[in-house]
């Protein structure tokens, strides 16, 4: 990678370091700021500019991440001529802006324009550190907002590298009101059913973090990036206390939810043109045209255990409701993740609720199921003690409904039929779920999936419990394998409740009538779909093909007459007078 002027990738972070070896003439040589290791600068360049020891991404020039991103010769600037001005006569500002340009060689802290990526059309801008910390002035607003509106006439997806000080002081509250001005140009692009893609690169702080930077439909981050509100030196300050490792990092943020994915550098051009393959209706259904691999998408490794051993259907002739019960509790059962996997091509796993953190009991994101783009939505129990502890059982909390939530109204603005594949045996009934209001999440949930205009198919993959379950499973299809079970209670607790015995659990599964068959007498599951082979690629291509199916007939009907059809299937339940 070529840099102007030769510069060592140590100006971009600070002074150089000088490092008093001997070294053939000619060679540069670069101390990583952060484990203060030294290499050869062609080295790091040929790296992307990433620590060969630490991993630490060192920061990178506007000019120097479109070249790392966009597809050769794609690019074309827009609005090269935007630059700030004086407004308010601040002192030592011009002589600033000056100094800012001499450095970076740019007008302003951000360029624009429009490129490829992976084949994939898109907008493009991109913030420089190099230009007084990407502080965002009234032309770096200027040029954001004219991307945005650009991007809207063209009907082009967004994507945006955000690194950034915060407000420019110099311009007053000028300045503040950027912030509001390129997010209303952020909401009318979105309202048109178009992407937003950001990358948060080190650091997002201030106004860029409080707006747009967080309003993108699809967040990712680099990894260890600093992305705060309120720096790490002011947070200090004001509270006291010294802040723990890690603290507003790239994984600190995916932890709690504000972020679907910490991408490497090297994966992101990938990772970001298989983002917006997905959400190119274009490109849907062509099975002619190249997918753009990404190891998000694509892992080398699975990144769910497989089952110990592949569990055999029980004969339902033979076998009891509570004997379904155990069987679906067993820990060698092939998790939904894992079928899912599986059933669909390329998931790509989106993290996050927005507000709280990202429940690992929920798992979802986007896939391919025979082509077409899908949102795919799982429980998730766990394999091991470990995880099966981190995951509550399978037991989501309030942040995972809020995640599927999320997800879900993301479906819709993109016209993605929505999948969802339910084993849990309830809610998480934990202290803190109640305080971050579980029943409010779910009761969210039910209302989102009763209102989506995008075909919804559910199936009951093992235990489907309560209202924890039918929290995802307020779907135009109902289905449920042939083993599984969907009880409005457990067999224990309605044994405890009713009888005082939990030993009484067999005869109230007999009684709760929790089967697929009984449920389909019921009117309550559509259909039911052969659970032999669970775990198997036979399988997962069988439940595929019936998903597919039900989508194929529900995507023929009109939103209304889809709405309508929805409605009538759930208003006809436990009614006898018709």
């Amino acid at each position: 990678m070529s840099r102007r002027n030769d510069k060592s990738v140590n100006e971009l972070e600070g002074p150089v370091t000088e490092v008093p070896v001997d070294v053939p003439e000619r060679m540069v040589l670069v101390r990583c700021p952060h484990c203060r290791h030294v290499v050869e600068a062609d080295a790091l360049a040929k790296n992307l500019d990433v620590c060969p020891r630490c991993g630490h991404h060192l920061r990178l020039s506007a000019r120097e991440r479109i070249a790392l991103t966009v597809d050769d010769g794609s690019f074309a600037e827009w609005d090269a001529d935007v630059a700030p001005r004086d407004v308010l006569s601040f002192p030592d500002y011009r002589q600033k802006l000056a100094a800012a340009h001499a450095k970076s060689h740019e007008r302003e802290a951000v360029v624009t324009g429009e490129a490829t990526i992976g084949g994939e059309p898109c907008a493009l801008f991109v913030m420089d550190s190099s230009f007084m910390m990407g502080s965002m002035g009234s032309a770096v607003g200027e040029k954001i907002c004219r991307c945005f509106e650009r991007a809207t006439q063209r009907r082009l997806p967004v994507v945006g590298f955000t690194v950034s000080g915060g407000a420019r002081m110099q311009e007053g509250v000028t300045s503040l009101m950027q912030m509001a001005k390129v997010t209303c140009a952020v909401r009318r692009h979105g309202d048109a059913g178009l992407l937003y893609l950001v990358v948060l690169t080190d650091p997002t702080t201030g106004g860029v973090t409080a707006s747009f930077a967080m309003d993108a439909d699809v967040c990712l981050a680099e990894p260890d990036a600093l992305v705060a509100f309120a720096g790490p030196r002011v947070v200090e300050q004001t509270t006291h206390k010294r802040l723990p490792a890690g603290f507003q990092r790239a994984e600190f943020i995916l932890e709690h939810g504000f972020a679907d994915m910490v991408v490497e550098r090297k994966d992101l051009p990938s990772t970001i043109a298989y983002l917006l393959f997905l959400h190119d209706r274009t490109a849907w259904g062509d099975s002619a045209r190249a997918v753009p691999h990404c190891r998000a998408a694509f892992p080398e490794q699975p990144r769910w255990p497989r089952p110990h051993h592949e569990q055999r259907a029980l004969d339902p002739e033979r076998a009891t409701p509570y004997d379904l019960v155990r069987r679906v509790r067993d820990t060698s059962r092939a998790s939904v993740p894992t079928v899912a996997e599986q059933a669909f091509e390329g998931l790509v796993e989106l993290h996050g609720d927005r507000e709280f953190g990202d429940d690992p009991a929920i798992v979802g994101g986007i896939a391919l199921l025979r082509g077409r783009p899908v949102t795919v939505i799982c429980t998730d129990r766990g394999r091991n003690t470990k995880e099966r502890v981190a995951r509550n059982f399978g037991s989501p909390k309030p942040e995972g409904y809020r995640k599927a939530l999320r997800l879900m109204r993301q479906a819709q603005k993109f016209g993605r039929p929505v999948v969802t594949l339910v084993d849990t045996s309830g809610a998480y009934p934990g202290m803190e779920a109640e305080e971050r209001g579980q029943g409010a999440a779910i009761a969210d949930d039910i209302m989102a999936m009763s209102g989506l205009a995008v075909p919804e198919v559910a199936v009951i993959m093992g235990e489907g419990g309560s209202g924890g379950a039918l929290a995802l499973a307020t779907a135009d299809r109902v289905l449920m394998l042939s083993d599984a079970v969907y009880s409005v209670v457990s067999p224990e607790s309605c044994a405890a409740i009713l009888w005082k015995s939990q030993k009484r659990a067999a005869e109230a599964a007999d009684a709760l009538g929790i089967t697929a068959k009984a449920l389909m007498r019921l009117g309550i599951v559509d259909g039911e779909v052969d659970a032999e082979g669970l775990g198997t690629s036979e399988f997962a291509w069988r439940l595929a093909g019936r998903i597919h199916d039900e989508l194929a007939e529900l995507g023929a009907m009109g939103t209304d007459d889809l709405l309508a059809e929805r409605y009538e299937r759930f208003r006809k339940i436990g009614r006898y007078d018709a």
